[in-house]
């Protein structure tokens, strides 16, 4: 099932037009991922999808038309967006960022969920009354990860995740994002420019270049055609 459809999508910052009606469908339960050099449009197109830039075009989400929506409404219908630069609270504990995350529930549930969460996550659980400014990186990724989920969405955004972290971290970051995967069912859109690891536990990727997708393919077929690598990604 489609589960989010994008129709000639454009975005804009200020005069400048940053996507150029772009077009894509992301199936529920499934991983996608966007690739491309820097300034190709992928970090635009999750601010597209989540209303924090000027856009136009058709999105639809779960067969609800959400184009016009503002971001508190983007999140209100089930999307959550992980930005890129992690974006804790960083004099708020551990705890407290978690809890900011379900600012739109209350009761019991957020317990059971901050509880869940923090298990694909231990090293969280071992820091939840420090600071979160005092965390290295790749915990404060981690973090804004759980907050994230802890809006209970149906459609994860997640924003060069990898950047930054050593790759040691990155490795273990990805495979607790595909263990989440089995065991929710998440559907997650994935922005990267380290191509291995996100093609490793994706369902589908595109490429952007410019504004533009010039390639959708198989997750497995992209990661396996060192000529789109080159060309696309700018590495062997």
């Amino acid at each position: 099932m489609t589960l989010l459809r994008i129709e000639n999508l454009e975005a804009r910052y200020g005069a400048f037009k940053a996507l150029h009606g772009i077009s894509m469908e992301i199936e529920a339960g499934q991983i996608s991922v966007i690739l491309g050099a820097n300034g190709a449009g992928k970090t635009t197109t999750l601010r597209a999808i989540s209303g924090i830039v000027d856009r136009s075009g058709s999105i639809t989400f779960d067969g609800v038309r959400i184009e016009g929506y503002r971001p508190r409404d983007v999140v209100a219908a089930g999307i959550a967006h992980a930005p890129q630069g992690r974006g804790t609270f960083s004099e708020l504990t551990v705890d407290e960022n978690l809890r900011l995350g379900a600012y739109l529930r209350s009761g019991k549930q957020v317990a059971q969920d901050r509880e869940r969460w923090l298990e694909f996550f231990p090293r969280l659980k071992e820091r939840l009354h420090q600071q979160a400014g005092s965390l290295s990186g790749g915990e404060q990724q981690m973090l804004a990860i759980a907050r994230a989920l802890m809006l209970r969405p149906r459609l994860l955004l997640l924003d060069e995740p990898s950047l930054g972290l050593a790759p040691v971290i990155t490795q273990s970051l990805y495979k607790t994002l595909a263990a989440i995967r089995q065991a929710t069912a998440m559907t997650m859109l994935i922005v990267e420019q380290s191509a291995n690891l996100a093609l490793g536990i994706g369902d589908r990727g595109m490429v952007l270049e410019s504004g533009n997708i010039v390639l959708q393919e198989s997750a497995e077929r992209l990661a396996q055609n060192d000529e789109i690598r080159r060309i696309y990604l700018g590495y062997e």
